[in-house]
């Protein structure tokens, strides 16, 4: 994990938007979707951002894609940010 991909993803409201309905249980692209008034492609972008941050994880069910919050990557994120803030390095 770097976390400058994890502080990326954390900048745009939508990503943190899709972590927070993530935060309740697993969901679906197409469940997520539904909570937004963005394109697909606009979707899949954030979601490949949050993918690549590692702070999603994706499971084929079929022809779906279930998206997983990763709750490590955040936990070890903030360790690193408040490990820096500590040090004032």
């Amino acid at each position: 994990m770097a976390i400058n991909d994890v502080f990326e993803a954390l900048s745009h409201p939508a990503r943190r938007r899709i972590l927070t309905l993530l935060k309740k249980r697993p969901m679906s692209a197409g469940e997520l979707a539904d909570h937004f008034d963005l394109s697909k492609p606009t979707l899949s972008v954030h979601f490949a951002k949050l993918k690549d941050a590692d702070l999603v994880t994706v499971e084929r069910n079929g022809t779906s894609l279930i998206y997983h919050l990763n709750l490590t990557i955040l936990e070890e994120a903030l360790a690193g940010f408040l490990s820096f803030r500590s040090t004032g390095k």
